[in-house]
Formats: C-alpha cells, sequence, structure tokens
C-alpha cells in the first residue's frame, strides 16, 4: 500500500527549503564588508580593461 503524506507539511517544507535558499544568497551578496565589495568592483573593471586592451581593431569580433 502506499504511505500517506501531508501535503500541508510538504509545502511548509518546500517553501521552509526556498526561504534557506534565499536566505543563502542574500548573505552571500551581502556579507561582505564594503572594502571587499570595491576590491571585487576594481579586479572585474580591471579584469575587463585588461581583456579589451587584447581586442584587435579596438573592436570586439561578436560586433561584426
Amino acid at each position: 500500500m502506499a504511505e500517506v503524506i501531508n501535503l500541508r507539511s510538504r509545502r511548509k517544507a518546500k517553501a521552509r527549503l526556498a526561504r534557506e535558499k534565499d536566505a543563502e544568497a542574500n548573505r552571500a551578496l551581502h556579507g561582505m564588508p564594503r572594502a571587499e565589495r570595491l576590491a571585487v568592483v576594481r579586479e572585474k573593471s580591471r579584469a575587463e580593461r585588461a581583456l579589451d586592451g587584447h581586442l584587435r581593431d579596438g573592436r570586439d569580433r561578436d560586433e561584426d
């Protein structure tokens, strides 16, 4: 015979997991000190400039 399950408790468990996942994402996003966030932004912009400096004719191949 099949196992009887309580749909209300399953729905609550699913919502609990979704809230925990959102909380984890927020902790990762907002859990950094300001100096660390700025360092990440500076590193990203430096990497983009370095990549752009290696393009031929100053254009990206995808724009053709």
